[in-house]
């Protein structure tokens, strides 16, 4: 799923040099093809950073064009295709431990 602008997107990494930490929400406001224009903003709304981010920097969490927000099993599908295939094993046998935990 390609980002779209006005997506909410959540952070993967901290930026400390941008005083920004991994989970926090933004919304893209501009489309650059290889990169987005991301702005974060603190309750009130005032802005705390905009700055470019690549698409593997986020996660998108709810998108604009449904007025929905993502199922989270979405949002760990996108951050899992991103990892290199040993990850994503390693990330396949943690679920799996989960799934016989519940039982």
């Amino acid at each position: 799923m390609k980002p779209q602008v006005f997506d909410v997107v959540e952070l993967l990494e901290d930026l400390p040099a941008r005083n920004l930490k991994s989970g926090m929400q933004g919304t893209i406001l501009e489309d650059y093809g290889t990169a987005y224009e991301v702005e974060f903003a603190d309750d009130q709304g005032a802005t705390i950073e905009m700055l470019a981010l690549e698409p593997d920097q986020f996660v998108v969490v709810w998108q604009a064009a449904t007025q929905s927000w993502l199922p989270v099993s979405d949002q760990v599908a996108a951050i899992v295709e991103q990892l290199p295939d040993d990850r994503r094993k390693q990330v396949l046998e943690f679920a799996r431990s989960l799934v016989l935990q519940s039982r």
